[in-house]
């Protein structure tokens, strides 16, 4: 247990290098970049989006937005880390939903079906506006990829806390030599 927490020392001493602004990029590019491999392996792969699938697309499109506001602006560190950390388990809370979908596989909680939910408003509204990456053309409970054994919205979900888990870091336990 002890050389867990040296190993945790070591990588936190790592990242005590860069300022704020450098962090603030890394978390700006990085929800990015898992964006656009998520848009390649769905075309490359065929797969169908579901309202979830595209609701994770809005949560990590925005955590890039509030990043790159702490790019912009560095000395409100706090305020655009909080909501990178709020996007970010909002993300996760959904990626987890979804993977609940999947497991239990029951059409009583399949998305889509009923009354629109807010969460089915927002996504149908983006889909219109950007149909190339917000189109809804799947059910949320369909596994229809895995890697080792997890799904997308596993994979979403480790992505969405290694997130949450690194704003906590920056805002805790992050004390840089310079601003």
């Amino acid at each position: 247990m002890n050389a867990i927490f040296t190993n945790i020392s070591h990588i936190s001493q790592f990242f005590m290098r860069f300022s704020r602004r450098q962090i603030f990029a890394a978390l700006t590019l990085a929800p990015v970049g898992i964006l656009c491999a998520g848009v390649i392996l769905g075309e490359l792969a065929r797969l169908k989006v579901c309202y979830l699938c595209n609701f994770q697309r809005f949560m990590y499109l925005m955590m890039a937005v509030f990043a790159f506001w702490g790019v912009l602006f560095p000395r409100a560190y706090p305020l655009w880390g909080a909501l990178v950390a709020l996007t970010a388990l909002v993300g996760a809370g959904s990626a987890i939903y979804q993977s609940w979908m999947q497991f239990v596989q029951d059409p009583v909680i399949e998305c889509g079906f009923g009354d629109p939910t807010l969460l089915e408003r927002l996504v149908d509204w983006l889909g219109m506006q950007w149909p190339s990456l917000f189109m809804v053309t799947g059910l949320c409970s369909e596994k229809d990829w895995a890697f080792l054994g997890l799904t997308l919205a596993n994979w979403s979900t480790l992505i969405f806390l290694s997130f949450f888990a690194a704003l906590l870091w920056l805002l805790f336990l992050y004390r840089p030599k310079s601003a």
